[in-house]
């Protein structure tokens, strides 16, 4: 069953809505068999009661002295009409209660009449006819909406200890649901603290008997896909350390074929096999840190001094920078340490800045920078490239994304890896248009 708006109920909704339902139907069938049980032994009583009424008056000759009743004393609570007729029931001699209106009866013996003195009508014991030619006849009448009404609080009394345990029950099962609940989300908090690079079998202790099974199943997967993560993950650790060395070979030899090489077009085919080789190689080293990245993380990390880091990342650049004549400036207002490894770190600030040596024009400028933004500490790094189009500023971050006119050296990974990185620390990298200028803001939000 599921609510109007499409959700499935909860576990705890569906139980208590059955228990209702259940303990009601039960409450119902119970007051029914109730009934049915007193009706009977409270009308065979009755029935006794108006045959012994009936028969202390027929053993005496003369009318007897009756007892006045009231409507009350008739109706709520139950007292018996004595009506005492003629031999041959032409008339009626005298009666306990004289609103009774109702004829004697043609046949003795118990009967069900109709009146409009009493509402539900009268039980009705008329009694046998006597010996003598001059004896009165006895009638009895007690009223059946009286007995109906004792009958039914009998019956509702038999349910009322269902009715007054719903309460109880419902509270209890609240508790057991509220209980097996807390162990559902100490499993959902557990799966929500698993690295997604080392995922770990989840803990049966806690695991109730009947969600053990969906546990052990999840674990079972958890397992296959650890393994195939470890799979991927070697095959390409050894894709990558395979291909690095015939690289390096290759790259080798273009070097000391550099001089040899005739002008002309020879020279320009050279280039480009050149440039086809160092992208082939900064492939290789994306993939081995691509690899590196998707290990299980380390321990524990201590504080990382980010504005050193950033010293060292443009230093190991700069002769990138040099070759293509790019001026590359630092400038630091804040001093920040972040708690993850260096070699994360160390991942996102040198794809963010690799990126912009790449793409920023040949005597260009790329300058990074560590300051606040509203209170919070960033890493801006600005080139004065040609931008990146807001429509493909969340598509560059895809592995092996490439926009178009990129640099032929590059290899679509660079974002990735920096990305990947800097949200496994409680980073975010954001993309922003250059304020007045060409070119793009990689801006590094710290988690300080």
């Amino acid at each position: 069953m599921r609510l109007p708006w499409g959700r499935p109920p909860s576990l705890r909704g569906r139980l208590l809505r059955w228990l209702v339902a259940v303990n009601l139907l039960a409450m119902v069938v119970t007051a029914w068999l109730s009934y049915l049980a007193f009706d009977r032994s409270i009308q065979q009583f009755m029935d006794d009661q108006m045959l012994l009424v009936a028969r202390s008056h027929a053993t005496r000759r003369a009318v007897p002295p009756l007892d006045g009743l009231t409507g009350e004393e008739v109706s709520r609570r139950g007292a018996m009409v004595v009506q005492v007729w003629t031999h041959d029931g032409s008339e009626l001699l005298a009666s306990s209660w004289p609103e009774a209106v109702l004829p004697l009866q043609a046949t003795p013996g118990f009967h069900q009449a109709a009146s409009a003195s009493e509402v539900g009508g009268w039980r009705v014991y008329t009694a046998p006819v006597g010996n003598g030619a001059a004896s009165p006849r006895i009638q009895v009448l007690q009223s059946h909406g009286y007995r109906l009404g004792r009958v039914v609080r009998r019956a509702l009394w038999e349910g009322l200890p269902i009715l007054l345990w719903l309460p109880v029950a419902l509270c209890m099962l609240w508790a057991v649901v509220s209980t097996v609940s807390r162990s559902l989300r100490e499993v959902a908090s557990e799966v929500a603290t698993q690295d997604e690079r080392s995922p770990s079998g989840l803990s049966l202790a806690r695991v109730p008997e009947e969600i053990a099974p969906l546990v052990a199943a999840f674990n079972g997967l958890l397992a296959r896909m650890r393994t195939s993560m470890e799979t991927q993950q070697h095959f390409v650790q050894d894709a990558a350390h395979e291909l690095r060395t015939p690289v390096a070979a290759v790259r080798l030899q273009i070097d000391n074929l550099r001089a040899h090489v005739p002008a002309g077009e020879a020279a320009s085919r050279f280039a480009q096999l050149e440039a086809g080789v160092l992208r082939t190689q900064h492939l290789v080293v994306q993939l081995l840190a691509l690899s590196r990245q998707e290990a299980p993380p380390d321990a524990a990390a201590a504080p990382v001094d980010v504005a050193l880091l950033l010293r060292e990342t443009l230093a190991s650049l700069l002769p990138l920078a040099d070759r293509r004549g790019i001026d590359v400036g630092f400038e630091g207002t804040v001093a920040v340490f972040v708690r993850a490894p260096v070699t994360e770190l160390r991942s996102v600030f040198d794809n963010l800045v690799d990126n912009a040596i790449r793409y920023a024009p040949e005597g260009g400028t790329v300058d990074v920078r560590l300051h606040a933004v509203a209170g919070r500490p960033v890493v801006d790094v600005v080139d004065d490239g040609p931008g990146i189009a807001p429509a493909l500023r969340e598509r560059v971050f895809d592995r092996f994304f490439r926009v178009a006119g990129a640099p032929s050296d590059g290899s679509g990974l660079g974002l990735a890896i920096a990305r990947a990185a800097a949200q496994r620390h409680g980073l975010r990298i954001e993309l922003l248009p250059r304020e007045g200028r060409t070119g793009l803001v990689a801006r590094v939000y710290l988690a300080a």
